[in-house]
């Protein structure tokens, strides 16, 4: 009698073992490099906000989907006028945001207004500088009036910067976001982790996870580590360029590789003696060897580019063979310039791999054409305030990871300090012209006057180093917006 009793307690020690089993795989952990500033998309540039909160959180009118194209979101239709000016939206009803305070047509007008405000610190304001008025019609319908027809206005109001928030919650979205989304904040661990929750009261399809948890973990070594030993599933830009053959050959993970927006340059203060002249930029991108770059930094992966276009786009001209590496040619250049002896500068790089391994690189193939460029290494909240908001640098290494943002050359107070009447002239007939053929033609002028103009120089385009475990599906295999969209990623059983 004894036996049998143990054998049956046997029994549902298993059974309840294998139902814990089964649960946990209902949660996902995933590893991130850069710990977010904040937790408001609508009010900072960090694509580590977006990449925590997009989709998962926080939705807009529309939303980019893992092909980049424009989905429904909160809107469920729209209409628009005869004259391309006046798009009416339609919106799901029974929507709530995670407080429980329910959103209707006057969220939709207050975050618009609000992005686009004498106030705003929205770190995309131009997104919605076509927006001439936002009137609610009811509840449910919102009329949002242009100043001019622009193509991309859709586009737009699916960017992370372009949210839906409510007035009441707005003012601490920072630290306690509250959206409409599938998840809920649940937690932050500043410097180690945030975690969300799954919303049980979401008004579309649910998620299928429970909780996700995002692990800030900046050291590839570490990042490595974290994979190996489980502590991770799942990486979905995975830093250790040099160790994925390693996950290549290994069955327990799925290595994806795909492409992103992200546009890596070698930024350049063209306010600021010797940037000034187009000479000195000009020969800097020409003292750059683009593949040993992306061979010494990247270890193979990424596309070199001659101008600020992902090659994946089909309006895409390849102008490498314009801003080719020729070390002799950027000497040429250099004493043209007025400095044939070269001159000292600094270059400031933030925390990701292809800044720190990359300004290495660039440093030493400066020296070649006499720039002795001091690197100075910042941390993300650093390189925000004093080169993105302040524009206190003379050089600088990022990947600009938001889609469909060639226009970023064309703003007045942007940290390039790039001034060009006829690129802001292309940019305003890129935005007002609908027809697809002459919007490729306008994309095209638009590369070639930058890779002329060389307000920055054009490096490489940033692969998507995917690593994950194999039985993980749902994950994006390609980045047309900073995200880590986890609305319909699952465990397979």
């Amino acid at each position: 009698m004894k036996s049998w009793k143990l054998a049956i307690a046997g029994v549902a020690i298993s059974l309840v073992m294998s139902s814990a089993s089964f649960a946990a795989k209902t949660n996902l952990v995933l590893g991130i490099v850069l710990e977010p500033p904040h937790l408001d998309p609508t009010a900072g540039a960090a694509a580590a906000i977006d990449e925590i909160v997009y989709a998962n959180i926080f939705e807009g009118l529309t939303r980019i989907g893992p092909k980049g194209n424009v989905l429904p979101a909160l809107a469920e239709s729209w209409t628009q006028s005869d004259d391309g000016k006046v798009y009416t939206f339609k919106l799901h009803k029974d929507v709530k945001f995670h407080d429980g305070t329910a959103f209707d047509a006057d969220d939709v007008k207050f975050s618009l207004d609000r992005a686009r405000g004498d106030k705003s610190t929205n770190a995309q304001k131009g997104l919605f500088s076509a927006i001439d008025t936002v009137n609610v019609v009811d509840p449910l319908t919102v009329k949002v009036a242009l100043k001019q027809p622009s193509g991309d206005f859709l586009y737009n109001m699916g960017w992370g910067d372009a949210v839906i928030v409510a007035p009441e919650s707005a003012g601490t979205n920072k630290d306690k976001p509250v959206g409409t989304g599938p998840f809920k904040f649940d937690s932050w661990a500043k410097g180690s982790q945030i975690v969300i929750a799954k919303n049980a009261d979401y008004w579309g399809k649910p998620a299928l996870l429970d909780k996700a948890t995002f692990r800030v973990i900046p050291d590839p070594a570490a990042a490595t580590a974290a994979l190996l030993a489980g502590d991770v599933q799942a990486f979905p830009v995975f830093p250790s360029y040099e160790t994925i053959p390693q996950f290549q050959v290994d069955p327990r993970f799925k290595v994806v590789i795909g492409t992103t927006e992200g546009e890596t340059v070698l930024g350049m203060n063209n306010k600021k003696p010797p940037f000034d002249n187009p000479k000195v930029r000009q020969a800097i991108t020409h003292a750059i060897d683009r593949k040993s770059l992306i061979d010494g930094a990247m270890f193979g992966f990424g596309t070199p580019i001659g101008s600020f276009f992902p090659p994946h786009h089909p309006a895409y001209v390849d102008l490498t063979a314009e801003t080719a590496y020729d070390p002799e040619l950027a000497k040429k250049l250099m004493a043209e310039a007025g400095h044939p002896d070269g001159f000292k500068t600094t270059l400031k790089l933030p925390p990701p791999t292809y800044a720190r391994r990359g300004g290495e690189i660039i440093a030493a193939e400066l020296r070649e054409i006499g720039i002795d460029a001091e690197i100075i290494p910042v941390e993300w909240a650093q390189w925000l305030d004093q080169v993105f908001k302040n524009k206190d640098y003379a050089m600088t290494i990022v990947s600009h990871t938001e889609p469909n943002d060639l226009n970023i050359f064309s703003r007045d107070d942007y940290y390039f300090n790039y001034d060009s009447t006829a690129f802001k002239e292309l940019i305003k007939q890129i935005d007002v012209t609908s027809d697809g053929a002459e919007r490729t033609e306008l994309y095209q002028q638009a590369q070639k006057l930058l890779a002329k103009d060389v307000p920055a120089a054009f490096l490489f385009q940033l692969p998507k180093t995917g690593v994950w475990d194999a039985k993980i599906e749902g994950l994006w295999e390609n980045g047309p917006i900073q995200a880590n969209d986890l609305t319909s990623v699952k465990w397979l059983d």
